[in-house]
C-alpha cells in the first residue's frame, strides 16, 4: 500500500472538495428546521416540556398500574425477568402514548 510514494494525491484534499463543501453547506442551512417551535412541547407550570418526557412519565405510571394489577391477579409471581418485563411495558405504553397523542 503506497501512502505518498506512488504519486497519488493524499486523502484530505478530496474531503474538502466542492461536492463535500456543498453538502456541508446544505446540511448546515437545513439545521434551523430543528428549532424548538416545530417540536411537540407541552406548556406545564410556565415551562415547555418535550412531549417525549410526558410520554415517558405516562409509560412509567402505566407500568406501575399494570404491576399492581398483575400482583392482584397473581400473574406477577410467574413472570420471568420481572424488571425487563416492566421496563418493556413502560416503553410500550410510552411509545403508544406518543403515537396516539402526537402522531410520532
Amino acid at each position: 500500500m503506497c501512502v505518498n510514494t506512488c504519486g497519488s494525491r493524499p486523502w484530505w484534499p478530496r474531503a474538502l472538495s466542492r461536492p463535500f463543501l456543498a453538502g456541508l453547506t446544505a446540511t448546515t442551512l437545513a439545521l434551523p428546521g430543528c428549532q424548538a417551535s416545530l417540536s411537540p412541547s407541552v406548556p406545564l407550570f410556565g415551562a415547555y416540556f418535550p412531549s417525549w418526557l410526558i410520554c415517558l412519565a405516562g409509560g412509567i405510571i402505566g407500568a406501575v398500574v399494570l404491576r399492581v394489577l398483575f400482583i392482584r391477579i397473581g400473574l406477577d409471581e410467574v413472570l420471568p425477568l420481572r424488571l425487563l418485563v416492566y421496563a418493556c411495558l413502560a416503553a410500550a405504553i410510552g411509545l403508544l402514548l406518543a403515537l396516539t397523542l402526537y402522531g410520532r
